[in-house]
């Protein structure tokens, strides 16, 4: 095919159509798909013209000025179409997003990552790619802007949330629980485009599902519209009339996968491979576009800048607006989530209060004393939980409950929706202006896995709140008791797992939790109550550490316990009786939190373990003990599931006791008798 610019195919200025645009769109994600020899160009191709109507006529954004809090949020849950954002983003104006960009695309450090990655380029307001992801952050993103708006006004909080969604997001469960809850909080802000096109990779939709999607976001609570997804006019009345509803929308846009590409499309051959050099130059004539890969004219590019000079012209207003808003500076400080100093100080007041009264209660509960410090001394914070807020602890006075169209409070009754809820706050924390924390019991971190890993990889300050962390919860059985869940939390990189065994130590959790702004953390609290383990008082947050000696020896140590939570009493109960019943001097070293531990100086990790033969004592899986025990090292905990029982007695049955570390110790000793076992 002659790809040479003919004198009868130049577009001019003032000619150029939406078709036009779209059809650029369509080139260029052929075209990066086809360069990489991988990717994704059906989609891309199949809602180009939905895209070129939203951006062209509708979005609010200012590619100059990419975190703008008042722009529109645009999220591709589609992910594996990520040409199609990179295409959008290159012909609107974003810096970072050259034409090179494009022809790099899949490659080593290139913008241009298979799918779209938060702070990998700029404009991407959400890592997307596992399905169903995108659309349960987007709820997440559309909720704080009413809760802004609440606080706020129209003046400097009003902004829409746009979603392309495929068939793949809505079969994955999350979509359901995210759906249920939009439709139920009346999020009309959040617009979703379903791309229609019957295909997955394994070929016709059929094959897996008979879902009638239009009925099923009908029952949320969703206005709901059908259209030819490549009728230019149809899409913008759509838009129009979602943009007005007082329901979330889903228009379901009916498209062809892969269009324009004329021996392919409508079939999965589209949806995960290149076209091939044959089908990319049929497409070039099918499209009428006789342009070299990745050129576009220049009147179609300047049609395109045009959505740059809007929403900059949108943003210059909005700066007006704030300037002159009493609660203009107000706000602008929400954005940068400025926590005032005088919350730290009441944290430490906390500390010292509870380390006098050496107060017993369960970790569950000291948070909840926490979050009553925190919740009265910032408003940054939005709370909620899996219908588990009695369990969990996550309400605290003053807090009203966010409802249907009424979203003054700050806290969220999420529902049964552990998935849903951690994604919906990873949106809440993109979005900015809010630090979101929400509860449910540690061992349901199965179900919210996905959100948690994306949160950590797109370094979220969002705050788990996991209760009921153990064995120690007692009657429920096997299947409410984590076992290998703090294992498979502490190997994801960039989240804090913190087990606090105190009063003390959960409101320092805590602390560190408000002050890890680029990262998750992960809160796992006892159900039983537990005593205060810190000796003595300390201005020092001692948990910042991650680990620590708790209570050291008068004199070289001969053993070290290790633990954490709830397991850090046995251990002080089992240095008690070694040195008063064996005279065996063993320092007991709390172990809140791993990776803060591993962020601290060698110096400093060698001095809190030591050298003499070490213990650790948990009630949860051995994986990733053995680290800090050593090749001599015991370990104390489940080797399999747990059991129906009260507590006390399921820590006696595994053998998760005092007495259980003393005869460990005795042995350890007795087998190391001819070493010197004392720390230099």
């Amino acid at each position: 095919m002659n790809t040479q610019l003919q004198p009868q195919d130049i577009i001019e200025f003032g000619t150029v159509t939406e078709h036009d645009m779209a059809n650029a769109v369509r080139a260029l994600a052929m075209d990066g798909v086809q360069k990489a020899n991988s990717g994704h160009p059906g989609m891309p191709m199949g809602m180009a013209d939905v895209a070129t109507v939203l951006f062209s006529r509708f979005i609010k954004i200012d590619p100059s000025h990419p975190e703008w809090p008042d722009r529109d949020r645009f999220v591709l849950s589609a992910g594996h179409g990520s040409m199609l954002q990179y295409a959008l983003h290159y012909l609107i104006g974003y810096e970072d997003m050259t034409i090179e960009e494009l022809q790099r695309f899949r490659q080593l450090g290139a913008k241009t990552a298979g799918h779209p990655e938060y702070g990998h380029a700029l404009g991407i307001e959400t890592t997307t790619g596992p399905l169903g992801q995108g659309i349960a952050t987007a709820v997440g993103m559309a909720l704080a802007e009413r809760i802004a708006n609440a606080r706020y006004g129209d003046g400097l909080v009003d902004h829409h949330t746009y979603v392309i969604a495929g068939d793949g997001c809505l079969q994955e469960g999350i979509s359901h629980e995210a759906i249920d809850l939009a439709g139920h909080l009346k999020l009309s802000r959040l617009i979703v485009f379903w791309d229609n096109n019957s295909i997955s990779i394994d070929g016709p939709t059929s094959l897996s599902t008979s879902m009638n999607q239009l009925a099923r976001f009908e029952a949320a609570g969703f206005d709901v519209q059908q259209i030819n997804g490549h009728d230019f006019d149809a899409i913008g009345r759509a838009i129009s009339r979602a943009r007005v509803s007082n329901k979330p929308s889903l228009i379901s846009c009916r498209t062809v996968i892969g269009k324009g590409a004329p021996n392919l499309q409508g079939s999965e051959k589209t949806h995960g491979a290149p076209l091939g050099e044959s089908e990319v130059a049929a497409a070039r004539q099918e499209l009428k576009w006789p342009y070299a890969p990745f050129q576009v004219p220049e009147p179609i590019l300047e049609r395109w800048s045009e959505v740059a000079a809007r929403g900059a012209q949108e943003r210059r207003r909005w700066l007006n607006r704030v300037a002159a808003a009493p609660e203009g500076a107000a706000f602008l400080r929400t954005v940068e989530r400025e926590i005032p100093t005088a919350l730290f100080d009441a944290l430490a007041e906390f500390r010292r209060e509870h380390q006098a009264k050496a107060t017993k209660v369960a970790t569950r509960k000291a948070s909840e004393m926490v979050l009553g410090v925190i919740n009265a001394g910032t408003d940054l914070t939005v709370g909620g939980s899996a219908d588990l807020t009695h369990s969990n602890l996550t309400l605290t006075a003053g807090m009203a409950p966010i409802k249907p169209g009424s979203y003054a409070g700050r806290y969220i009754h999420y529902g049964i929706r552990e998935h849903g809820m951690s994604a919906a706050m990873n949106g809440l924390a993109l979005h900015g202006g809010f630090i979101p924390y929400g509860g449910t019991f540690l061992v349901f971190s199965d179900y919210a896995r996905g959100a948690i890993r994306l949160s950590a990889l797109m370094g979220q300050q969002v705050i788990y709140v996991m209760t009921h962390d153990s064995i120690g919860l007692g009657e429920d059985g096997p299947t409410h008791q984590p076992i290998e869940h703090l294992a498979m939390l502490r190997a994801t990189p960039n989240l804090n797992v913190f087990r606090p065994s105190d009063i003390v130590e959960t409101a320092e959790c805590w602390e560190e939790a408000l002050k890890e702004r680029d990262r998750p953390s992960l809160i796992v609290l006892s159900r039983q109550n537990l005593p205060m383990c810190r000796p003595r008082d300390s201005e020092e947050n001692l948990s910042a550490h991650g680990a620590y000696v708790l209570r050291a020896t008068s004199g070289p140590r001969t053993l070290s316990l290790l633990a954490t939570g709830s397991e850090v009493e046995i251990a002080c109960a089992a240095a008690d009786t070694l040195l008063a019943q064996h005279g065996i001097a063993a320092a007991v070293v709390s172990m809140p939190c791993w990776e803060l531990f591993e962020r601290q100086s060698p110096e400093y990790r060698k001095a809190v373990l030591g050298t003499a033969p070490r213990i650790g004592i948990e009630a949860a899986a051995r994986l990733g003990w053995d680290r800090y025990l050593g090749e001599e090292g015991v370990f104390i905990g489940m080797n399999g599931f747990g059991a129906s029982a009260p507590a006390a007695a399921l820590y006696e049955h595994f053998g998760i006791t005092a007495k259980a570390a003393v005869e460990a110790a005795l042995e350890l000793v007795a087998r190391g008798s001819g070493i010197d076992q004392t720390d230099r």
